[in-house]
């Protein structure tokens, strides 16, 4: 009897285990064709001669690379900071030395001056991209570790660039968008506003005005 009962209870056992199998895997066929996978779109094949036109244009530099290098020389900056919303302004100057580089296909500037006192070294890049048609600068300097990079387009009829970009506050180290907007006042005369945002709100914390020597 007891060897009956014990070969039941090992049947059920079976049973039991098999549904289970059984259902997992209806479960897991039902997951597998829910799941349905696209192919990826296949791009228009492009000849060479079309390719090596493309990559032509995109090296040769063009107007937007004349106007950078119209730049060439060096300026002096009169600068002014503010590093509170509608806090007293500090003023002090630097000279830029700017050339351009890789066959005048970029703008570098060279800043040398005094903030707070300290000696200030601070390093930019320009470039305007043919392929995207806008402009990419960088920004570094001695007071820092990080880069700061924006992206601008260039308005004929104020002549002026407005870049985008973001920047890592040390205190809190989460980034912060920034504004700049660089202004072509005449042939020997450069402008550039920096706004940051604090607590949500814009603010303008840096002014340059640049003559040329």
């Amino acid at each position: 009897m007891k060897k009956l009962i014990a070969t039941l209870v090992l049947f059920v056992l079976c049973l039991i285990s098999c549904k289970k199998e059984v259902k997992t895997e209806t479960e897991t066929t039902k997951v597998s064709d829910s799941i349905k996978t696209e192919e990826p779109i296949a791009e228009e094949p492009v000849d060479s001669a079309t390719q090596a036109k493309a990559w032509q244009a995109y090296a040769t530099p063009g107007a937007p690379h004349k106007l950078m290098t119209d730049e060439v020389g060096t300026w002096n900056c009169d600068m002014t900071f503010w590093y509170e919303p509608n806090a007293k302004p500090e003023k002090t100057t630097s000279v830029a030395n700017i050339k351009m580089i890789l066959g005048g296909r970029y703008q570098e500037s060279d800043y040398q001056g005094k903030i707070m006192g300290a000696p200030f070294v601070g390093k930019s890049t320009l470039a305007y991209n043919n392929a995207s048609k806008e402009y990419t600068t960088t920004f570094i300097d001695n007071m820092g570790t990080g880069m700061m990079v924006a992206f601008g387009k260039y308005d004929e009829k104020t002549k002026t660039i407005e870049f985008k970009g973001d920047v890592v506050n040390p205190v809190t180290g989460k980034k912060a968008p920034y504004r700049e907007v660089y202004t072509i006042v005449d042939p020997t005369t450069r402008k550039m506003e920096m706004y940051d945002t604090k607590n949500g709100t814009e603010y303008k914390s840096m002014e340059i005005v640049m003559k040329k020597k």
